[in-house]
């Protein structure tokens, strides 16, 4: 209970803090307390309340993600924060992927992360996180976080500074589109059939 407890504190922290320190960080400014969407013709408390998180802290269910962004809330159209929060299972991994549009603050709420990104001068950076820590991965820098724990599940939230949380994932990027075999075996300095091994199983056909 009390880590539970502990849990909520820090999610409320986080929250506030990603409001207001987020919020100037990408999207434009509005003219307007809120945006309502043209579907919309009741404005009242449930318009500004997202639920969709409460299923991640139903232990039964599976390691997931679940993000909040003007997509799936549509109250955040306009206000330049999003959130999102990731559970991996025991050995999981979160690809290597770019957020575009926003920067990304990732707070560990529940066992550790391997968590990485790389510049713009291919220099990476890396860091073992622990419950309790935070780690900025930069807009638009290509990221990934891994549970290397083979027994824990581990649990964190992001959050951005944009409405949008649009995530670029490089595996499937690269490998879902009919980008040329040949362009891909020549940038990877690797041969054809390989590239045609790595595309079939990111499209889940092995």
């Amino acid at each position: 209970m009390a880590l539970f407890i502990v849990k909520g504190v820090l999610f409320s922290a986080f929250i506030t803090m990603a409001i207001n320190g987020l919020v100037r960080a990408s999207d434009p400014d509005i003219l307007f307390d809120y945006i309502v969407p043209p579907h919309v013709t009741v404005v009242d408390g449930n318009f500004f309340t997202y639920t969709n998180f409460r299923v991640l802290f139903n232990r039964s269910m599976d390691p997931t993600a679940i993000q909040a962004s003007m997509t799936e809330f549509p109250a955040l159209n306009g206000q330049s924060v999003s959130l999102s929060v990731l559970r991996l299972s025991p050995g999981g991994v979160s690809p290597p992927h770019t957020r575009p549009h926003a920067t990304g603050l990732f707070l560990v709420l529940e066992g550790e992360f391997e968590v990485g990104f790389v510049d713009t001068t291919n220099k990476l950076y890396t860091q073992t996180l622990q419950t309790g820590d935070m780690f900025i991965f930069p807009k638009g820098l290509v990221h990934y976080q891994y549970n290397a724990d083979m027994k824990k599940t581990a649990m964190a939230v992001a959050a951005f500074g944009s409405a949008s949380t649009a995530l670029v994932s490089v595996p499937s990027t690269l490998f879902k589109p009919d980008v040329d075999d040949v362009v891909l075996a020549k940038s990877f300095r690797t041969d054809v059939a390989t590239i045609q091994k790595l595309r079939a199983a990111i499209r889940g056909k092995v």
